[in-house]
């Protein structure tokens, strides 16, 4: 029974890719999908979010094959289902993930740092998290930034590959460093030492030292990146000569996971130096720009508003 489904699935498919399909086979096709993707059974800590994983497979496996044409959405809704039908079958297409006890890690109010069982280390920034699996195994190593910021410090290893998985996009590394900053809005890789490669919706982009990418609108692009963020100020005493608000409020969104609101943009421009200890709480730096420019900084949860 197993066989003959699979072999009509394939039939069908294939006759769709090359545009041979009647109408019916077409709907035949499109409710079988949807069946399947709403029946089929997903553990969303184990696995990841299905949506997301089914796309970066998607994307993977149009990047490999070097598709250039558009594609119809529905074509990209059946490779999602189809993922699902074939994991409800038993063909795992992620073993040495899905097989691995994976281990999540949050933060509250201040950055922490793990080591991972290949020797990587992660800084994570305050209010964020961050999937592994307990050991490495199998021939690429695994994890995802599920919220928030990272500074991550990989262990080289050019037989296994380390992959991060953010939002949209994976970044693929074998030993570097390299920021990733994930919010509801966009997605960055910023780069420290060692060669990175980022790709996401069919896109691609390679970067070395003192670029970024950036993942905006569905669109991924290169740019240079601000020299501040070319140090890990999550494990390191940053001290910020001459610098502006602006650029200082950047650095505290990105190391304690918080967002800034002000009526006057002017203030952004204010000139200030400011020394930050790797473990400093961000009441403790607020209070020193308190004192240094005289504004004040009220703390509402994890907002921010300066009068």
């Amino acid at each position: 029974m197993i066989k003959r489904i699979k072999h009509s699935l394939e039939y069908l498919l294939d006759k769709s890719s090359r545009g041979k399909t009647s109408s019916a086979e077409e709907n035949l096709l499109h409710d079988f999908a949807f069946g399947e993707y709403q029946n089929s059974k997903w553990d969303n800590d184990l696995m990841g979010n299905p949506e997301i994983e089914s796309q970066n497979i998607y994307d993977e496996i149009q990047l490999r094959i070097g598709k250039k044409k558009s594609f119809n959405p529905y074509l990209k809704y059946m490779a999602a289902a189809s993922i699902l039908f074939l994991l409800g079958l038993g063909f795992f297409l992620r073993p040495n993930v899905l097989n691995q006890k994976q281990i999540t890690f949050k933060t509250s109010s201040i950055p922490k740092s793990i080591q991972l069982s290949d020797g990587s280390k992660i800084y994570l920034a305050a209010n964020s998290s961050f999937q592994y699996p307990e050991k490495f195994e199998g021939d690429q190593r695994t994890v995802s930034l599920l919220k928030g910021n990272a500074f991550f410090e990989v262990a080289k290893d050019k037989q296994h590959p380390f992959i991060i998985h953010s939002g949209e996009i994976q970044t693929r590394v074998v030993g570097t460093s390299f920021h990733i900053q994930l919010s509801k809005l966009n997605c960055k890789v910023i780069v420290v030492t060692g060669k990175v490669n980022v790709s996401g919706k069919g896109q691609s982009v390679d970067l070395v030292p003192n670029q970024e990418a950036l993942f905006e609108a569905q669109k991924l692009t290169k740019q240079l990146a601000d020299k501040a963020f070319l140090v890990n100020w999550y494990n390191e005493d940053v001290t910020l000569n001459q610098t502006t608000l602006k650029q200082v409020i950047t650095i505290l969104q990105y190391k304690y996971g918080v967002s800034f609101e002000y009526d006057d943009k002017h203030v952004l421009a204010t000139p200030l130096t400011v020394f930050i200890k790797k473990d400093a709480t961000l009441e403790n730096v607020l209070e020193q720009i308190n004192y240094i420019t005289n504004l004040k900084f009220k703390v509402y949860g994890e907002t921010i508003k300066v009068d």
